[in-house]
């Protein structure tokens, strides 16, 4: 069996229904034609385990094989990796804290994924990942994903989540997305984070109703230390998507950033932060010196007004190094959002989602007036603006102004027929870097018999076939209503 290579992903939940062949397994691992005779036994649960776990790093398991006979079957093995699903009650957890604590010194990423986990499970359950004789572990990436810790918020988080945040000093990452959060649980988390000896550089709370939980920064001077070790300075991703915050809690978090230097990706979209968002102007303001650029910011349907947005626009334009990805969609800003985006465009950010802004005609012809350089943009999503053939000549201008651009999405701007001349005149002056262009959803969607050769002008040839989506709107009409 020399043949067959160190990695090997192993999908337990396919193969317990046995729905795959041993042929199957071994033709993806590289050993088709090692045994020739097929007896039912190889058909087995038990014999893929015996034969090839001992090769298995990435393991997907199911609530039904978190038993103790997995855990003798798979007993040489090295597992890298682990995905939990359905972990509900205390049978699946002691089967399953056997495996882990039997794979402590090797493993490197857990995830549960619906599960129903209460105080003793999860204390149990980050015990066993400690490494024998040791209070530490060696995880690296850990997550919680659309499940429920069975206990009300004001109870005490699990000793052993605490223990296990602040005793691994390889945590990078941290998952607690969808999981019914309350905020004095993320609180709790938080607090543990900044008296932890990890490094953590991923941070998603995203989905849970935790306003409020940052409320403890409200009075802290940005020069008082806290206490901060590493780990919040080396935090780079802090997704804070859907936690029902509003504009207390950007205040808050404008405190708590600053002990953040190094912070590079943020995620507030679906959050009412409405002028809590000047907080955040001011927090950029304070950090458009530094050296390490500030890469993604996504702040989607924040109820954020126009002059908000053209304050925020203005401020992330004098960042020493240019934002790489700014999210302001499904804020309706209306027009007068035109002019400072075409600025914006020419600072050299490299991808811009504006969908559904209320840009409209008049704000993509304010917008196109202000881009006179050449651009640094690879991928931008006007759809849902109702542009119409200035929508196209915005496209036209940025495919030729840009060597980068490679990805439009362009749906439902009620773009006539005559905007695919006004994109084929665009594309035949670029430097054919465009691969996606989504049309879908605009007039002259409904009449493709028709403008079939003018689709045919936008394949340049020499150039990069492009990628074209035109399904039609459907037959209800488009709400423009917010």
């Amino acid at each position: 069996m020399a043949g067959v290579p160190r990695l090997v992903d192993l999908c337990m939940a396919a193969i317990a229904d046995e729905l795959l062949s041993l042929d199957v397994i071994l033709e993806h691992i590289g050993c088709k034609g090692h045994l020739i005779k097929l007896t039912p036994n190889y058909l087995k649960f038990s014999y893929h385990c015996q034969q090839f776990g001992v090769y298995a790093r990435q393991l997907r398991l199911p609530n039904a094989l978190c038993v103790a006979e997995t855990c003798d079957l798979l007993e040489n093995s090295k597992l890298g990796g682990l995905e939990l699903q359905w972990i509900k009650s205390n049978d699946h957890v002691e089967g399953l804290c056997k495996l882990l604590n039997q794979n402590s010194e090797t493993l490197k990423s857990v995830d549960f994924i619906h599960c129903k986990l209460s105080p003793t499970f999860v204390s149990a359950i980050c015990d066993s990942l400690h490494i024998k004789g040791l209070r530490a572990h060696g995880v690296e990436r850990f997550s919680i994903k659309r499940s429920s810790f069975l206990q009300t918020d004001s109870s005490p988080v699990p000793i052993g989540l605490t223990s296990f945040l602040t005793s691994g000093r390889s945590l990078h990452s941290l998952t607690l997305c969808d999981d019914q959060l309350g905020r004095n649980f993320a609180r709790v988390i938080f607090n543990s984070l900044l008296d932890s000896a990890a490094s953590i550089s991923t941070l998603d709370l995203s989905e849970n109703n935790i306003p409020g939980f940052l409320s403890h920064f409200r009075w802290r001077s940005s020069s008082f230390s806290l206490g901060i070790g590493k780990s919040l300075k080396s935090l780079r991703v802090l997704n804070l998507r859907c936690c029902n915050l509003g504009r207390e809690d950007a205040d808050c978090l404008k405190q708590a950033l600053v002990h953040m230097p190094n912070l590079q990706n943020l995620d507030l979209s679906d959050n009412l932060i409405e002028d809590g968002i000047r907080s955040l102007i001011s927090y950029f303001d304070e950090i458009s010196g530094r050296e390490l650029p500030f890469s993604d910011l996504m702040l989607e349907n924040c109820e954020l007004t126009c002059n908000q947005v053209i304050e925020l626009l203005r401020v992330l334009s004098t960042m020493k190094k240019p934002v790489n990805l700014l999210s302001i969609k499904g804020n309706r800003l209306g027009s007068g959002i035109g002019a400072p985006l075409g600025k914006f465009l020419c600072t050299g950010v490299r991808a811009v989602d504006v969908e559904d802004i209320g840009l409209g005609p008049s704000g993509f012809l304010e917008a196109l007036r202000e881009i006179s350089t050449e651009l640094k943009i690879a991928y931008i999503n006007i759809s849902h603006n109702q542009g119409g053939i200035e929508a196209a000549k915005f496209m036209s201008t940025l495919i030729s102004q840009s060597q980068k651009i490679v990805a439009i999405d362009a749906r439902y701007n009620l773009m006539p027929m005559e905007s695919l001349s006004v994109l084929s005149s665009g594309l035949k002056t670029s430097k054919g870097k465009l691969e996606h262009l989504d049309l879908a959803g605009n007039s002259f969607c409904d009449q493709l018999a028709d403008a079939a050769p003018l689709l045919a002008e936008l394949q340049i040839p020499g150039q990069h076939p492009l990628n074209l989506s035109l399904w039609a709107a459907p037959s209800a009409p488009y709400d423009d209503d917010p």
